[in-house]
């Protein structure tokens, strides 16, 4: 099974977007730990949003 060309590419610029983390470092990491990082970003932007 492969994971989405669109997904991956969807992740990668999210964290780099938020993280300023370059390519290679992001590529680098694991699945998991990308979408671990995805997913903590994206409760980091909702309590953001929430405080106003």
């Amino acid at each position: 099974m492969t994971y989405a060309t669109d997904r991956l590419h969807e992740e990668i610029a999210y964290i780099a977007y938020h993280f300023h983390w370059n390519l290679e470092e992001i590529l680098d990491l694991e699945h998991r730990d990308r979408r671990r990082y995805t997913e903590q970003i994206a409760g980091f932007v909702a309590r953001a949003s929430a405080e106003g």
